[in-house]
């Protein structure tokens, strides 16, 4: 079956901007590359560079709708590109091999390791925590900034025998982590069926699916969770906000991620009546919030909006 594949082109500072709006608009793939012809000598430990001119290339299911919607999503981007949009067809392929050769065994933080499935990080260390996932066309490999944060977050938290939600789970990866980092039970909720079918396969890979509960957001139960992360984008953040403080304990923790430094500042005052919020933590341009559950109660909070997923 052929895919449908989009090519933008754009400037470093706009690229994160479009393959997160991408990704945000159905796209089962987003890549960046050299639209020109710059080296990359080694980047600063930490850091994941661009080119000075960037090609951004999203992988769209090849039906009429997807093809609207992208379309309609370049329109109202045209501000970010710096030339014409360009479409194609390509043969399917093995894209889980193709991707993988991009893709080694990553640290986040102290204990958690993110692996291509059969690979071991490089000289284990003893007590190292491991998250066996290949890429496959629900993502979240840890790869994306705010994905590499929310990790970074969990490995620095005490999980043991703790509740979790991930709202808008993307492939899974962020509860599925908190269940091998010793997490006693997790929801995975997510609108794509897709990413909720991922999930469930990268979950049983990993050995934790009696410990994890995958729904959309209509399914949702009603009860409180002692850590909740959210790696989606700002606009649903802040419309989630009464929501997703009412989905945490008094005491609970919270991680939102999927925020650009501009818009920090908004989202924090959306969730301040709920949690005491830490100072931001950076990578790159994006943000990650976290804080804790107020220990008083909260009036008039609100039903769920849909999900969105990880990078």
């Amino acid at each position: 079956m052929p895919w449908l594949q989009l090519t933008l082109s754009t400037d470093r500072e706009r690229a994160p901007l479009l393959e997160a709006a991408l990704e945000n608009a159905g796209a089962l793939a987003v890549t960046l590359a050299d639209a020109g012809d710059e080296p990359q000598l080694e980047p600063p430990l930490g850091t994941t560079p661009l080119w000075g001119e960037v090609l951004v290339t999203a992988l769209f299911e090849p039906d009429p709708a997807s093809r609207q919607t992208a379309e309609t999503l370049t329109t109202i981007l045209a501000d970010l590109q710096t030339g014409p949009p360009r479409w194609e067809e390509i043969a399917d392929q093995a894209w889980e091999h193709t991707w993988r050769d991009d893709f080694a065994p990553t640290r986040f933080g102290d204990r958690l390791w993110v692996c291509p499935r059969g690979q071991r990080p490089p000289n284990e260390p003893p007590g190292a925590v491991l998250v066996e996932l290949d890429p496959g066309l629900a993502f979240g490999t840890g790869h994306h900034p705010t994905t590499a944060l929310c990790l970074r977050w969990l490995d620095g938290i005490p999980l043991v025998g703790a509740r979790l939600i991930d709202y808008g789970c993307g492939s899974g990866i962020l509860a599925i982590a908190a269940l091998k980092l010793g997490a006693a039970a997790a929801l995975a909720v997510d609108h794509d069926p897709q990413a909720l079918e991922a999930t469930r396969a990268n979950a049983a890979e990993n050995g934790v699916a009696g410990h994890l509960r995958v729904l959309s957001p209509q399914e949702l139960p009603d009860e409180r969770a002692d850590c909740l992360v959210a790696n989606i984008l700002a606009g649903p953040l802040l419309e989630l906000a009464p929501h997703l403080a009412a989905l945490v304990r008094p005491g609970g923790r919270l991680a939102l991620s999927g925020l650009l430094a501009d818009q920090a500042q908004t989202v924090a005052a959306a969730y301040a009546p709920w949690f005491q919020l830490e100072p931001p933590v950076v990578a790159e341009e994006w943000i990650l919030l976290s804080g804790r559950r107020h220990p008083f109660p909260v009036v008039a909070e609100a039903g769920p909006p849909a999900a969105g997923k990880d990078e």
